[in-house]
């Protein structure tokens, strides 16, 4: 089975479509594509400006305020979820420790 290829400019045709309707998905049944493709294609137009990825720009900006702030706080959570999972297995091995059956003398 072939793939189907695109003209760019039938592929900006639809991506304006589906810019302008605000659902790929309809755009997708009118054009007889898989939505997933409207919406890639949608996506990377919005990011790059063309209908692919560029290999050479990464695709989050590390160095942004906001994507530290976000690696500083996912960073936080993961703390956080470690220490509660301790203190859940702590409390458990407590449970079980007090719950013993009492030795009969």
């Amino acid at each position: 089975m072939t793939r189907k290829q695109y003209s760019p400019e039938m592929k900006m045709q639809i991506v304006k479509e589906a810019m302008e309707t605000g659902n790929a998905s309809i755009v997708a049944r009118r054009h007889d594509i898989v939505t997933s493709l409207v919406a890639r294609w949608t996506r990377c137009y919005k990011r790059y400006g063309n209908f692919y990825p560029q290999k050479d720009v990464p695709r989050s900006n590390c160095s942004s305020p906001d994507h530290k702030r976000m690696a500083r706080e996912n960073e936080q959570l993961k703390k956080l979820l470690g220490e509660k999972d301790l203190e859940i297995a702590i409390l458990r091995d407590l449970l079980k420790k007090t719950n013993q059956p009492l030795p009969i003398k």
